[in-house]
């Protein structure tokens, strides 16, 4: 059965784009930790990072680093981190979160943000990757 995500990049279901290639996608997060909370997914659905195919995740990464630059124009933050967790949807995605605190990492702190302010955030990310 198709992952959440794979609805999403074959645009079964909504999702807020901020960045689209090949082998990827970065799309807003709709229970964010802090505004401007992206995922990076490879268009395969791997469930786990480690399974991936080298080149896959060395583009995952070269793709986060290029949204992470933009997230930091975007939503000024001390540091923008990066975490693979994999727990909630079995399809590799990494989290982006501009961040002031290592406390703003904690799961338990995401909140459902509506589809206008997503939206938004992308749109304003989206400015700065261009």
């Amino acid at each position: 059965m198709a992952s959440v995500f794979s609805k999403i990049i074959a645009g079964e279901l909504p999702g807020h784009f901020v960045y689209q290639d090949d082998l990827a996608v970065a799309i807003m997060t709709i229970a964010p930790l802090k505004d401007g909370h992206v995922l990076v997914i490879p268009r395969e659905e791997i469930d786990h990072w480690y399974d991936l195919p080298a080149e896959t995740l060395a583009h995952l990464t070269v793709i986060s680093q290029k949204v992470a630059k933009a997230l930091q124009k975007a939503f000024p933050a001390t540091r923008v981190g990066m975490m693979i967790a994999g727990l909630e949807v079995p399809h590799t995605h990494l989290h982006l979160v501009p961040m002031d605190e290592m406390s703003e990492l904690d799961f338990s702190n995401a909140k459902p943000a509506e589809g206008d302010v997503l939206a938004a955030q992308a749109e304003k990310i989206k400015a700065e990757l261009e």
